[in-house]
């Protein structure tokens, strides 16, 4: 199996949150609005079922039972349980983004901008609906190659391509260095979101507060416009 860079954590949501970020989490933990009922009720029904009792113990049958639909209908909207998986994942991760497209667009500065994509990411990611979807991959990974690479590839590159396009968008408007590579500068901000706390807590330490998690994205944040801001935004309120 290749070696697929997967993003993974295993610690609780903090509390309270903003009405913002409650609204944000809802929207992007549930089923898609304009999804039609039978597919949005599968979709539901899976998530339920994989992180319940885990990948394997799933079948399309019980999916079927618990969407309260036939099976002809679930194979009719997904070819098999990677298919049903990477859709899950994929809906939740294509809401988030869009839920970060409008924040950044109104941030009047690249500084603001990363602070709210930050925040909104490192709660959904610390939410345990994604915990739960994460522990399902990691403990089916090494008898389910397609099932990493089916999260891998509707989760983390679609989050990291939609990333690329933002930093390369902030590039445009000025913001960040012209000479960065948007690859490059997307996955030193996600590794340096990703550090202490998120490794203490990922080996079950205590899970960490707002104010805890809003540090380590400002120190993030100041971090990376010392390395890829343009002049101006390296001061930026």
């Amino acid at each position: 199996m290749e070696n697929w860079t997967v993003q993974y954590q295993m610690c609780w949501l903090p509390s309270p949150l903003s009405s913002e970020f409650r609204t944000i989490l809802s929207l992007a933990l549930a089923p898609a609005a304009d999804l039609s009922p039978k597919r949005a009720a599968i979709l539901s029904a899976g998530a339920r079922l994989f992180m319940g009792v885990g990948y394997a113990s799933v079948s399309m049958d019980a999916v079927a039972k618990e969407a309260g639909v036939s099976k002809a209908t679930v194979y009719a909207h997904f070819s098999g349980k990677d298919a049903l998986f990477a859709a899950i994942v994929g809906d939740r991760c294509a809401a988030i983004a869009a839920q970060a497209e409008e924040l950044a667009a109104h941030a009047p500065s690249a500084q603001g901008a990363l602070r709210e994509l930050g925040r909104l990411w490192m709660r959904f990611l610390l939410h345990p609906d994604s915990m739960a979807i994460h522990r399902t991959v990691i403990a089916e990974c090494t008898r389910f190659p397609d099932l990493v690479r089916a999260f891998y590839e509707a989760g983390p590159a679609r989050g990291r391509a939609w990333l690329m396009r933002r930093m390369t968008e902030e590039q445009r408007q000025g913001r960040l260095r012209a000479d960065a590579d948007p690859a490059v500068a997307s996955d030193h901000l996600m590794g340096l979101l990703r550090g202490e706390l998120y490794l203490r807590t990922m080996l079950g330490g205590p899970p960490p507060g707002e104010a805890a998690i809003d540090a380590v994205v400002d120190q993030a944040v100041e971090v990376f416009l010392r390395a890829y801001g343009a002049p101006a935004e390296v001061s930026a309120p």
